[in-house]
């Protein structure tokens, strides 16, 4: 059952992308000069939510941020998004912008047992409230198995991969926090919604 949850999961964030991704380039087709506070509300919206659209357009809009791990690898994080039941994730893509095939390291799941046990995946991601002075580790369903990508394969030069990480949400009113992925270095990131 959990692993139906977390393809359901997967699923449900792809269609979500696609809905915002939709509902950005509405916005943005729609024209009009006299709604200048629209634009406002719009552009705010596509650096939460409307960059993970921008892999499936093709077009490259400002990622949160940018990280350069081991072996030529890449990572871009497209959003940080809060839901209502208390939580936040993390959207993106892993690149090979390395010349030859990247192995993906097997420091990414952690150093958890429980995780390690369930193979390959991003479960040493963590999200770090400086200001409340917390760590937030990546969620796991009744099984033990991360709420990230798992089963991470080898990459071709110049193959993607989109990722996705759940955490528990830190207060509403901490919309900043860091980033951190064993192997690549620490980053800002803000969280929408």
């Amino acid at each position: 059952m959990s692993v139906r949850f977390t393809a359901n999961v997967r699923r449900g964030m792809i269609a979500w992308a696609l809905a915002v991704g939709m509902a950005a380039g509405a916005v943005g087709c729609s024209g009009g000069g006299d709604d200048a506070k629209k634009p406002e509300t719009s552009i705010s919206t596509s650096k939460s939510s409307g960059s993970q659209a921008s892999p499936q357009e093709g077009q490259s809009a400002d990622p949160l941020a940018e990280l350069k791990g081991p072996g030529g690898l890449l990572l871009q994080i497209t959003s940080a998004k809060r839901d209502s039941g208390g939580f936040v994730t993390v959207n993106g893509s892993l690149k090979n912008d390395g010349g030859s095939t990247a192995v993906i390291p097997s420091n990414l799941s952690g150093n958890e047992t429980e995780i390690i046990r369930n193979g390959s995946s991003l479960g040493g991601a963590t999200l770090i409230d400086p200001k409340g002075r917390k760590r937030y580790y990546v969620l796991r369903d009744t099984d033990g198995r991360p709420l990230t990508t798992t089963g991470l394969p080898a990459l071709k030069s110049g193959e993607t991969l989109p990722v996705f990480m759940q955490f528990p949400s830190p207060p509403v009113t901490r919309n900043q926090v860091e980033f951190q992925l064993p192997g690549f270095p620490t980053a800002t990131i803000e969280i929408s919604g």
